[in-house]
């Protein structure tokens, strides 16, 4: 360290040059990192998807769903496996563990699927990993009122569509609501009658037709060339005019163009076509949504009428969060430059102690850079968390520095005195650093989702610090050489404590004279700190509110799509109508990523005004004004962007049936709505469909000529419109299809009346072969590890998840279940429960860490006791801070207590190193703690002050913050206070106590 301090002092302009490279590289390093909301996390979930066509839900578990979750449960590394079961489709979720590779995890799943046998229907698994980035980052709504849906769809396809698709950054474009050109074809039935001819005949001479297929090389003469076939069947006209026999097609079936919209979309009444824009995994998101940004300028300056508004975008809420982080920042930083400046009363040595915050940062941002981790949430936050903590070992090293300068009987002058005044304090301020540092490391061991959010909150706090020490021993010792050439002005200051210090050092004086009643003191405010938790409450993570509202309908069983589109279209007025909303945009018939199995629910993107008051309630008043409005299916919100810090609390019911569970679950629910604790109360419990089963006589079956599986033929509607061929028109192709009118039915007696021809040519109804039996069947069901389950979930009124949950697990605990079911509490409950217990396992091991890094650095394990003892009375000032401010126990909070062990064992570090010190120039321990606390109570409450008012923004939490939020700021605050307070007294006592028993030992 010698070496180190020296050469810095002999290369000045080597120093100073080599902090402007820093300086530029950290700028540019800050100014280039990808910005987004929170860090990039993967969920470990692998999807597999099945589509079962025509398949009621019951059948979709019993032949696809279970089969795949038992195929897939034992695959290295799965937590849990669930599966929900529609109609038509299947959805299975492997959750891993977060340790896991996921891609190796995603071909492993592949591979398994591949020995499973499904029913002759099912279509192939389709197989992928849950990603953030597969997510839209924006979503457009493309309307023109000179335009109909057709000229609109051309435009948008032709011109919109590439640009935007052109863009960096952009992956894919996602099209919804267009016109779609399409052929169909319908038989007529009686032309093919008369001229004896079948369905499948002529399908088969139209798809023969229309071929063209390369034939391969034939040998001409000496050289080869090239055959092919052409079918020449290239558009409608030629479709119609082919011949069939003695007739032309156009006699044998109507065939028509048609242009019709797949999906249904509309924005503000109008109609119009959505795009969902989705980035490439390396693209910054801000960067991408202000490309499209610009883009969506140019299409609106360049075609006339047209009106681009977007209805969801990732980009601002983002640029927000870092603004207001950036803000906090330096604030903090400000309010910091001003607590030193009260108190060391010195333009220089506050410059000097300063310039540590910037450079550290830029060195932090450098290192996270070439790491590729983004500018978000987390990170800056972790750079204010880190402003009050980096000025602390230049604080420390300049108030040395500036005290030894102006002492009267200082022998050392010039480099030699700054030289011993850096070395005197590098060892107190390399272990505090490694201290603090060791205190976020067990971050980076959390698992789960917690430890992925806040390792590069850790990453960038130790990096900051690496930083801080680095600039403490180089920079802060050079600017002091530079600075303080002509001396200071204090030169006839001595050795004599100021006022606060005198004060301070009677106190310590009456308190280590009166060690039993302090002591006695201290803890009986700590016990009473405790019994306040209750009052305080616990609760996950804090929620940030945008005044956007994801709305959908789900239909019940049976409900047409035209029923839907008229509800819709009820629903848009009701939405326009209200004076705080500014966009309207829904669709019908697309696919809803909330329910796979579905084809005509609705989903609105509802935008409100920013400045809406109450925007919780009204939201809450528009669904259930929503509800009350229909008398079938359900209204719904949806929250995509709050789903870490969600407040439900789920209770999951499991059984061998959904019979079992039906009666426990309605139970539950009572029980959660009777409590008042919850608002939103509802079941998982799935609507049902009636379904009659038609069941086969065999005999009479047999002896009409028929089986079960022509009559199942017969009757089955079909799904899939099969493409017949392929015809052109304005140079694209377009799908020819197979219309077969759809089939319905008044009443039952309607179905099995139906006659069927058997193959010996006789007609015969089907109720003469089968009987019918009525049953109910479930809309969708649902199962985890191996077992159906329901969930039956509700979200709180209030913040604290602790008192709600303890209430309603003891009302479970009373409930009388049948064997076979069992009831486990989900939700915020085990987000709660898992995060806090790993998060006090790293405070465990943070505490185990830093008094080994203490017992290295003091030699001994007396002195890192002591200074351990400061530890539980940070607790003090935490809670009470919490309860003055109104926050809860969250994550957030938990984080700032578990940065507190760094910040106040550095305090006590401070001041037991100069009591080691003392003692060994030969002073009493008593003496020592004396001279100790008075000489370091400046830096001490330098310091707390400079932390605290780093911090200061944080706590008043004015912007919003997510995560990184007032709860935080206010644990540390409050802590650093009460601890601060208490170090000065009770680590002494403890000193002094233990010093007294090892030498009655020795």
């Amino acid at each position: 360290m010698n070496g180190l301090i020296q050469f810095v002092l002999r290369n000045k302009f080597a120093v100073w040059l080599m902090t402007i490279i820093i300086t530029a590289a950290g700028l540019y390093s800050g100014l280039t990192m990808k910005l987004e909301t929170i860090p990039n996390i993967t969920p470990p979930i692998v999807t597999v998807t099945t589509v079962y066509p025509g398949a009621t839900p019951e059948e979709v578990a019993d032949s696809v769903s279970e089969p795949i979750e038992k195929q897939l449960q034992n695959l290295n590394g799965v937590k849990v496996v669930s599966s929900t079961s529609y109609q038509n489709a299947s959805s299975v979720q492997v959750e891993y563990t977060f340790s896991t590779d996921m891609e190796k995890a995603e071909q492993e799943a592949l591979e398994a699927l591949a020995d499973v046998e499904f029913p002759e229907n099912v279509q192939e698994p389709d197989v992928s990993r849950l990603s953030i980035n597969a997510f839209p980052i924006m979503a457009l709504s493309i309307s023109d009122e000179n335009k109909t849906l057709s000229e609109l769809t051309k435009t948008v396809e032709e011109e919109i569509l590439p640009e935007i698709e052109g863009l960096d950054g952009v992956a894919s474009v996602q099209i919804s609501g267009q016109q779609v050109e399409e052929a169909t074809l319908v038989f007529k039935k009686e032309k093919l009658a008369q001229l004896q001819l079948d369905e499948e005949t002529v399908k088969q001479m139209i798809q023969a037709s229309n071929m063209n297929a390369p034939l391969g090389l034939f040998t001409f003469g000496n050289s080869e060339k090239s055959v092919m076939v052409d079918g020449s069947i290239s558009t409608l006209e030629d479709l119609k005019n082919m011949k069939i026999g003695p007739a032309k097609l156009s006699d044998l079936a109507d065939i028509e163009m048609e242009g019709k919209a797949e999906s249904i979309s509309r924005t503000n009444g109008q109609e119009s076509i959505g795009l969902q824009i989705v980035k490439s995994a390396d693209a910054n998101t801000v960067d991408v949504v202000n490309a499209v940004k610009e883009k969506v300028t140019e299409f609106e300056a360049d075609f006339e009428g047209l009106t681009v508004t977007s209805t969801f975008d990732q980009g601002a809420p983002i640029e927000e969060s870092v603004h207001t982080m950036l803000n906090k920042a330096l604030f903090g930083a400000l309010f910091a430059v001003i607590i030193i400046m009260l108190f060391l009363r010195d333009v220089r040595s506050t410059v000097i102690s300063v310039i540590s915050i910037p450079l550290s940062i830029l060195i932090a941002l450098i290192v996270l850079k070439q790491m590729d981790i983004t500018l978000n949430v987390m990170t800056l936050g972790a750079m204010t968390v880190a402003i009050g903590r980096v000025i602390d070992d230049s604080i420390v090293v300049v108030e040395n520095i500036y005290r030894r300068l102006s002492l009267q009987g200082e022998t050392l002058r010039d480099k030699e005195l700054i030289l011993e005044s850096t070395k005197e304090m590098f060892v107190p301020i390399m272990s505090s650093t490694i201290v603090t540092i060791a205190v976020f490391l067990p971050l980076g061991l959390v698992e789960g989702m917690v430890g992925e959010l806040f390792l590069p909150f850790a990453l960038t706090v130790v990096f900051a610090l690496l930083a801080s020490l680095l600039v403490a021993v180089t920079i802060v010792p050079m600017l002091a050489h530079t600075m303080f050439k002509k001396g200071v002005k204090a030169k006839t200051h001595d050795e004599k404590p100021g006022r606060l210090a005198s004060w301070y050092r009677s106190v310590l004086n009456w308190t280590l004279n009166h060690k039993i009643v302090t002591f006695l003191a201290a803890i009986a405010l700590l016990a009473g700190s405790f019994l306040l938790v209750p009052k305080i409450g616990v609760s996950f993570l804090p929620g940030d509110e945008e005044k956007m509202v994801i709305v959908t309908y789900s239909p019940e069983p049976g409900q047409t799509q035209d029923d839907v589109v008229d509800l819709a279209e009820d629903a848009e007025k009701y939405f326009m109508d209200i004076e705080d909303v500014e966009t309207v945009q829904y669709s019908v018939g697309s696919e809803n990523p909330m329910s796979p199995g579905q084809s005509n629910s609705a989903m609105f993107y509802v935008m409100y005004d920013e400045e809406t008051e109450n925007f919780t309630e009204k939201k809450e008043k528009a669904i259930a004004d929503l509800q009350a409005s229909v008398e079938k299916g359900e209204w719904a919100s949806q929250d995509f962007s709050a789903s870490a810090g969600s407040n439900a609390i789920a209770v999951n019911v499991y059984g061998e049936t959904v019979e079992d569970i039906e009666p426990v679950a309605g139970k539950i629910e009572e029980i959660m709505k009777d409590s008042g604790s919850f608002k939103k109360v509802e079941t998982g419990l799935a609507d049902s469909y009636e379904e009659y089963t038609l069941v086969a006589d065999q005999e009479k079956l047999a002896a009409a000529g028929l089986t079960a599986g022509q009559i199942a033929m017969e009757l089955s509607p079909m799904r899939d419109r099969p493409v017949l061929t392929t015809v052109e028109k304005d140079d694209e192709e377009v799908n020819v299809y197979l219309d077969v009118p759809v089939q319905s039915y008044e009443t039952l007696d309607d179905l099995t009346g139906r006659k069927i021809t058997s193959r010996l040519g006789a007609s015969v109804t089907i109720s003469d072969v089968m009987k019918v039996e009525e049953g109910e069947t479930s809309d969708t069901v649902t199962r985890r590890d191996g077992k159906v389950f329901v969930d039956v979930s509700g979200e709180l009124e209030g913040d604290d998840v602790s008192a709600a949950s303890t209430d309603l697990q003891a009302k479970l605990d009373k409930l009388d279940l049948p064997s076979g079911v069992e009831v486990s509490m989900g939700g915020v409950t085990q987000d709660i429960n898992e995060s806090f217990t790993q998060l006090g396992l790293a405070m465990l091991a943070a505490v185990a860490i830093v008094y080994l890094v203490l017992v290295i650095t003091f030699g001994g394990g007396l002195a890192p006791l002591a200074i351990l003892f400061s530890l539980p009375f940070t607790v003090i000032g935490a809670l009470v801070a919490l309860l003055i401010a109104g926050e809860t126990i969250s994550i957030s909070a938990m984080i700032g207590a578990l940065m507190l062990i760094g910040i106040v064992v550095t305090n006590a570090i401070v001041l037991i190193d100069r009591v080691i010190h003392k003692e060994k120039e030969g002073m009493s321990t008593r003496d020592a703690l004396l001279e100790a606390g008075t000489t370091r109570l400046r830096p001490i409450l330098m310091t707390a002050l400079a932390t605290i008012g780093a911090l200061f923004p944080l706590a008043l939490g004015l912007e919003g913050g997510g995560l990184i939020s007032k709860g935080l700021g206010v644990t540390v605050i409050g802590g650093l206070t009460s601890s601060t307070l208490l170090t000065l007294v009770i680590v002494p006592i403890v000193y002094e106590t233990l010093s007294k028993w090892m030498r009655k030992k020795a």
